[in-house]
């Protein structure tokens, strides 16, 4: 079933810089074309690159890749939860912390880029789960209200995101 574009108040205006960026008109549909488009494009990246930082305090390359892999388990996670019509709010979770405790550094980049597609490997088959009712149960997360067919957008949109910057900042 096509994962539509969730309406505003589905999801916290933070979150609309991700959605905003999914192109097409199904979160699953997006998810599942950069599943492949994704593995093809990080397979280019030499080892050698991954611990490239664009600036001082920055993320290196292969931590861009850890945080997508987190941030996508996180959403999952939210996904699952709200698609069981689960009422629990969910914590909000800060990336910068995340980061250096996934000691993503101490990796191959391989490894931290078949991490992220064991993630989304995950994620495809709860995304297909979403039925024309469950999409749409809401839940909180980080103090907001959120859908499941938001959490699906953003996470799409979170990779669209990431993978610019690797492009722009990092190659």
């Amino acid at each position: 079933m096509p994962i539509t574009k969730p309406s505003s108040d589905e999801y916290g205006p933070y979150y609309d810089t991700y959605v905003s960026k999914v192109p097409g008109s199904c979160a699953l549909a997006a998810l599942e074309a950069q599943r492949e488009s994704t593995r093809r494009f990080l397979a280019t990246i030499p080892e050698s690159r991954a611990a490239f930082r664009y600036a001082p305090g920055k993320w290196t390359l292969r931590e861009v890749i850890g945080h997508m892999a987190d941030t996508e388990r996180v959403f999952g996670y939210r996904m699952f939860c709200f698609a069981r019509n689960d009422k629990a709010p969910l914590p909000s979770f800060d990336e910068n912390s995340y980061v250096p405790e996934g000691r993503f550094e101490k990796r191959t980049l391989a490894d931290v880029v078949a991490e992220f597609l064991a993630v989304r490997d995950a994620t495809l088959p709860l995304a297909r789960t979403l039925d024309a009712e469950t999409m749409l149960y809401r839940g909180t997360a980080s103090g907001m209200t959120m859908s499941a067919r938001a959490a699906a957008w953003i996470i799409a949109g979170h990779e669209v995101h990431h993978l610019a910057v690797l492009r722009e900042r990092y190659l």
